[in-house]
């Protein structure tokens, strides 16, 4: 059951469609998540996805949906567990994993409660959140019709020497515990105004669990090893003066992907918060233009029905089949 209500942090002088309903879904847990959804009055078949940067909210999307004008299109963004308003400790989960089934869970009932197929849904991600949702398109091979990364973390610049190693220690000898972001607003964004509006909001959490740091180390590499399984047709946008992640992950996951529709576009300046940077609509109107091209192409998604018999996953296995040193 879906239910839903009209916020009251979305600006009256909204359409009603850029104004958000608030709902829950059960996850795969039976945790309660929470969403917003930006529904068009009139019946329509595309929707999109947004999953959030790590330590923030769906709430912060709300100037981006409506920068992007997409009026035929229906919009989803979650709180990841441990979230703004989803239930668990700030800022962690059980692991990764957890939250990436969570992601499928979320994904399974916009199809069940509002009728969206997969193979018309876009996902963009930010950040953490795009570690995630890659994740999800690698290990569920779901068939959408394309994906957005945004300044993904696949490489965390950890300023601190041997901070992987010292972390696993400390997990092991103490367990559980959290890391501080060390990152101020004004390393995130150039915009003031944006900068007050991070420092200033009591719902983003500025720590990460230990774990879920570790996780997202260890899956990042997994997948940027591995990135040559995903088909998507995928859109990377990487911040030009990052201080948060590294690009040269970025650039060698996009590589690797089997993608036939890819591109890569590096963002000039911009700082880890593309989408409160000062040139943000520059980011929405690449974003834009992808979304629409996505809708517009009459042939389906790729599947991966035929991965045994030709491609990536059919090379891979052949490999593993050679004989090699023991």
């Amino acid at each position: 059951v879906c239910f839903a209500a009209e916020v009251t942090d979305a600006p009256s002088r909204n359409p009603p469609h850029m104004t958000p309903l608030t709902a829950t879904f059960e996850s795969w847990d039976g945790a309660s998540l929470f969403y917003r959804s930006w529904l068009p009055a009139a019946p329509v078949k595309k929707a999109l996805v947004l999953f959030h940067r790590g330590h923030e909210h769906s709430a912060r999307w709300q100037e981006t949906v409506e920068a992007l004008g997409l009026e035929d299109v229906a919009i989803f963004a979650w709180d990841a567990r441990g979230h703004g308003e989803s239930p668990g400790e700030r800022g962690s989960a059980e692991n990764l994993g957890a939250v990436v089934r969570d992601a499928e869970w979320f994904v399974r009932h916009i199809t069940r409660a509002h009728g969206f197929a997969q193979e018309d849904m876009v996902v963009v991600a930010h950040s953490v959140g795009a570690v995630i949702a890659a994740t999800w398109v690698h290990d569920f091979a779901p068939r959408i019709r394309g994906l957005v990364l945004a300044a993904p973390a696949f490489e965390v610049k950890l300023y601190v020497p041997f901070a992987i190693p010292l972390l696993r220690l400390k997990q092991r000898l103490f367990g559980a515990g959290y890391v501080r972001s060390y990152v101020k607003s004004k390393f995130l964004t150039h915009d003031v105004e944006q900068q007050k509006r991070y420092d200033d909001d009591t719902a983003i959490f500025k720590q990460i669990a230990v774990n879920i740091l570790l996780d997202l180390f260890d899956t990042s590499k997994r997948l940027v090893a591995d990135s040559g399984a995903i088909i998507t047709p995928t859109l990377m946008l990487a911040a030009g003066a990052d201080w948060i992640v590294k690009n040269t992950a970025q650039r060698r996951f996009f590589d690797g992907l089997s993608s036939k529709t890819k591109r890569f576009e590096i963002l000039p300046g911009f700082y880890h918060a593309v989408f409160h940077e000062k040139d943000r609509r520059l980011v929405t109107d690449k974003i834009r233009e992808f979304v629409v091209e996505r809708f517009a192409d009459p042939s389906p998604p790729p599947s991966l029905t035929n991965g045994d018999k030709q491609g990536y996953t059919r090379n891979e296995y052949d490999r593993l089949r050679q004989p090699g040193p023991f």
